[in-house]
């Protein structure tokens, strides 16, 4: 009689688990029509975005457009009232008293100035109602000062303003 093998003992491996992206990426195939699509896709995107990009910027230029149209009609729209006003006989007459102080004849107009008070300028400074004449030749100053800055070699914080009489 034959004799019978031993059955011999191997190792039992269960299969390993793969995760769903795996599987996924494993069962691509590239095929030459998936290549040429993905090539197709990629040359759109290149030639279609600057267009995109042109596209974005004319629209908020006319927006921006848009509103300055807007913004010119309520002017506009202000600058015809403001016509509307001037064709009423009685806006001209209040407008013609007020700001070129009109009367009618026979009416008595008084205009009040305060003639007690010098005349100031902004700072509260009298304002002298003499001529003054300048004691420094402006000239001779400003070709001395022109000179004095590009040919000294002292810091700005050294030098001095020259001093140029009459003469």
């Amino acid at each position: 009689m034959a004799r019978r093998q031993k059955p011999t003992k191997k190792a039992v491996t269960l299969p390993e688990m793969e995760s769903a992206p795996e599987r996924w990426l494993r069962n691509i195939r590239l095929s030459g029509f998936t290549l040429t699509m993905l090539v197709l896709v990629i040359l759109a995107v290149v030639v279609l975005a600057p267009s995109l990009k042109l596209l974005v910027e004319q629209r908020q230029e006319i927006a921006a457009l848009q509103e300055v149209v807007g913004d010119r009609q309520d002017a506009v729209d202000n600058l015809t009232g403001e016509v509307a006003r001037w064709s009423d006989p009685a806006y001209i007459e209040s407008q013609a008293r007020d700001r070129l102080l009109y009367v009618y004849p026979g009416e008595l107009s008084y205009l009040v100035i305060d003639g007690d008070a010098a005349p100031t300028t902004t700072d509260g400074a009298p304002i002298s109602d003499t001529i003054q004449t300048t004691e420094v030749d402006w000239v001779k100053s400003m070709l001395s000062s022109i000179l004095t800055a590009g040919l000294s070699d002292d810091v700005p914080d050294q030098l001095v303003s020259p001093v140029i009489g009459n003469g």
